[in-house]
């Protein structure tokens, strides 16, 4: 009997080159294929088409910045995503300062606009299992409050999450983000969900970034991230960063500012628990 056209190893090699020869399910959407040749790629589901295409293009953009590492992509077929697996290793302060070197090379390298997608990428992405729109502004403050925190607290509302009288609160502060904001900077490029499980520790002493939700935002926004959810070495992290590319002053008073979007979308997926914290970041940021 053939192997049918869509299975994971028949897509690995149509993607990757190369003979299939064994293949093992590591997650629910993932599946590492082993070739021929000893290489070892991974095949990634998606649920809707766009979001492994806005993913394959968001891989390559971080790359071409030859900053960070990530993950080479093969290709795609609207529905799968190939991509070289990365080994695994152990955390290493030397790798966090590393890192955050890195990290602040890719956000150097820059964006046409805020809430720009990567080249060849979607309008319509994902952050997660969540839509994430890259419409562009000139204006950070405006811009994050439009076309990241507004929305995603009008869908936490109406699913019941934010109450009505609480959304108040981050509505109040979205009217003072310009004041808030901390001084203008030039539109980075963002991996866009840096979450500690997007930040991968190789095998080969560097760490890789995976999933990213890239587009075009301010820097502190991905540091934000690494201390919503916690990373190994962070601080060792943030030193690597400001040794190449100094933070502006009050960035640590900036930081909830930064978590209050990825908060709403975890209101919005997973309910009242990541609502109150939105909240009470906004309370106390006005």
């Amino acid at each position: 009997m053939g192997v049918a056209d869509d299975a994971p190893g028949h897509v690995a090699a149509r993607f990757a080159g190369g003979v299939a020869v064994r293949e093992r399910a590591v997650a629910g959407n993932l599946v590492e294929v082993v070739l021929e040749d000893g290489r070892t790629v991974l095949v990634k589901s998606a649920g809707e088409p766009r979001a492994a295409r806005a993913e394959a293009a968001g891989l390559r953009w971080l790359a071409d910045a030859g900053a960070v590492r990530v993950p080479a992509v093969h290709g795609h077929d609207g529905r799968r995503l190939v991509i070289d697996r990365v080994p695994g290793g152990r955390p290493s302060p030397e790798a966090a300062r590393r890192f955050g070197q890195a990290l602040a090379a890719l956000h150097a390298a820059g964006a046409p606009a805020f809430g720009a997608p990567p080249p060849g990428g979607p309008e319509g992405a994902f952050i997660g299992l969540a839509p994430l729109r890259n419409v562009t502004g000139a204006d950070w403050p405006a811009w994050y409050a439009e076309h990241r925190v507004l929305p995603y607290l009008r869908r936490a509302v109406d699913d019941g999450a934010v109450l009505p009288a609480e959304a108040v609160a981050v509505e109040r502060l979205c009217a003072r983000l310009p004041e808030l904001a901390g001084p203008a900077e030039p539109p980075a490029r963002l991996h866009g969900d840096l979450w500690n499980g997007n930040v991968l520790w190789g095998d080969d002493g560097n760490v890789w970034l995976i999933d990213p939700a890239a587009h075009g935002g301010h820097r502190e926004t991905d540091l934000a991230m690494l201390h919503l959810f916690g990373c190994p070495h962070l601080e060792r992290v943030l030193d690597g960063y400001r040794e190449t590319a100094p933070l502006a002053d009050g960035w640590r008073e900036r930081v909830g500012l930064h978590q209050l979007f990825p908060l709403l979308v975890h209101a919005v997926l997973f309910g009242r628990p990541y609502a109150e914290q939105a909240v009470e970041v906004a309370t106390r940021a006005v």
